[in-house]
């Protein structure tokens, strides 16, 4: 008996560990299928619907929230990464109640006062929030022109890191 229980444990973690596996492993390298976020008015930005990320093309994926103030930290370097970068999907995303308990005019305001001049879209579904795992904010995201992770990090960082791994993507 003893055995036996043996082996269904061996086997259950081996079960689990390819369920983990192919969880990080779609969420960490493996290209996706776009999604379509609507964008909100505000300075750079256009309403309307975005997919995210433009098949073909190199995207940078900024999460952040209003609330948040290492996003506000944050700002300088992506104003200045998005003035240095062209030929990229630049977008900065939040998952914040837009609509219902936050104004898009809330975000469009603080949008501007924090100079941001690139498109920014509201994951209602948190469906891209999930899908790159993002639990802390701010958290950037480089995805290549077939739609692979090449480089994700939380936290803070300078300019100068965000374009090399928006660089490294191409």
């Amino acid at each position: 008996m003893r055995r036996r229980d043996l082996l269904a444990g061996v086997a259950s973690a081996g079960v689990v560990g390819a369920g983990a596996w192919a969880v990080s492993s779609t969420s960490l390298g493996t290209g996706y299928e776009p999604v379509t976020l609507d964008a909100i008015e505000a300075p750079g930005s256009e309403a309307g619907e975005v997919r995210v990320p433009e098949p073909g093309t190199v995207s940078f994926l900024d999460f952040f929230g209003t609330w948040c103030g290492p996003c506000e930290t944050q700002m300088p370097a992506l104003v200045e990464a998005h003035e240095r970068i062209q030929g990229v999907q630049f977008l900065s995303i939040t998952n914040e109640p837009v609509g219902t308990t936050l104004a898009p005019e809330a975000v469009a305001e603080w949008w501007a006062e924090h100079d941001g001049a690139w498109t920014v879209v509201h994951d209602a579904d948190h469906e891209l929030t999930e899908r790159h795992d993002v639990t802390r904010l701010p958290t950037a995201v480089v995805l290549d022109g077939e739609n692979t992770v090449t480089w994700s990090h939380t936290g803070l960082a300078e300019s100068e890191e965000l374009l090399a791994a928006i660089e490294d993507a191409r």
